[in-house]
């Protein structure tokens, strides 16, 4: 195990991005993809003494195989497709527009519950530092990487406890820094580095944001 929970994971990845931010970087905004990355992001929040929200995104997983992320859809924005992942399978994009639709409206019901009546908050020209507790396929952060780019920031950190090394080559291409403080070469999957991995609530998420709004 490289962590015992999230939380020595945040103290360890906020550690990290605060040395790369410079102190004079104004109002940075750290955004969690939820609900794993929020008590991540919380710390990172902290140290950078940045706001704290969260943008909402859902994997596209393969049929028959719910940990096997070949897209994924961010916000409002479409659906965005691991293209090799759905030729070796056989598949179409059409083929999963039900799972689509049923993943878009678990997307909507999420945003309402984090975010209300609140709009997203504002991202144009700020560092945007966007936070998981792990990146294994690395299709939802590129669908939701480049969903905040077209928010218009100013610079754009993807910040990482532990990710796939395949899938920090994704991701490179598409945020202006990438930080991973470990790249297992044999990784399988995110919850296996992790002592502690339990499922978070939405009431989990609510309480760190309130807590991070206090």
């Amino acid at each position: 195990m490289l962590f015992a929970d999230r939380d020595e994971a945040g103290r360890e990845l906020a550690e990290e991005v605060a040395r790369r931010c410079p102190p004079g970087d104004r109002r940075p905004l750290v955004l969690a993809l939820p609900r794993g990355g929020v008590p991540v992001a919380a710390h990172v929040a902290a140290a950078t003494r940045a706001d704290l929200g969260v943008v909402v995104a859902r994997k596209i997983a393969a049929p028959g195989r719910p940990e096997y992320g070949i897209g994924a859809i961010a916000e409002d924005g479409p659906a965005t497709f691991d293209i090799e992942a759905l030729d070796a399978l056989g598949l179409t994009e059409a083929d999963l527009a039900a799972t689509v639709a049923a993943e878009r409206a678990e997307l909507t019901r999420r945003i309402r519950r984090y975010r209300g009546d609140q709009p997203f908050p504002p991202a144009t020209g700020r560092t945007v530092i966007l936070v998981d507790d792990g990146l294994a396929t690395g299709v939802t952060a590129v669908a939701t990487l480049r969903w905040l780019r077209l928010r218009a920031p100013a610079r754009l950190i993807l910040a990482l406890p532990v990710c796939a090394p395949n899938a920090r080559d994704l991701v490179d291409a598409e945020a202006d820094e990438v930080v991973c403080l470990h790249m297992p070469p044999l990784f399988r999957a995110v919850g296996r580095w992790y002592d502690d991995f339990a499922q978070l609530t939405d009431a989990d998420v609510d309480r760190l944001l309130h807590t991070a709004a206090r």
